[in-house]
């Protein structure tokens, strides 16, 4: 299932941040794609707040990947950047589980490792405020996410 929702500022993309945390479910896998710029970290960490997550999610460029401990599962954000030429597994299957939501930005650098559903989101910049979020589902749970937003 594929939808475009096209947003106008900073707090409507908080807003469907916050819509995607009140329906996405332990085990979802969440992968952003866009230009440098384009929102990706601005929309994880408005999607990471909405989850409960208290501290700031600032890209874990140089990490690669950061958890964030909630009550009944982990939040992990994932900054694939500095993958782009390796081919190095870092056990990213330990955190495709179905018990914690993973968030992915650059998710592109390491397709090979991904599991077989998800939710992609392409975040592209239009204006200074505006972005055009396009999202692709792919599988029963991501298609009812994406019909539910």
């Amino acid at each position: 299932m594929k939808k475009t929702i096209t947003i106008n500022d900073l707090n409507e993309t908080k807003n469907l941040a916050s819509r995607l945390a009140n329906v996405v479910e332990p085990g979802a896998v969440i992968l952003l794609s866009g230009d440098l710029g384009a929102g990706k970290t601005t929309f994880t960490q408005a999607f990471g707040e909405s989850l409960g997550v208290k501290r700031v999610m600032t890209s874990p460029t140089f990490n690669i990947i950061k958890s964030y401990n909630l009550p009944e599962f982990k939040v992990h954000h994932m900054d694939c950047y500095r993958l782009e030429d390796s081919d190095e597994d870092l056990g990213f299957d330990e955190y495709f589980n179905n018990k914690d939501i993973t968030i992915i930005e650059w998710y592109n650098f390491i397709e090979e490792y991904l599991p077989d559903e998800f939710l992609k989101i392409h975040i592209e910049h239009i204006s200074i405020d505006k972005r055009r979020f396009t999202l692709c589902s792919k599988g029963e749970l991501y298609d009812r996410i994406v019909g539910e937003l």
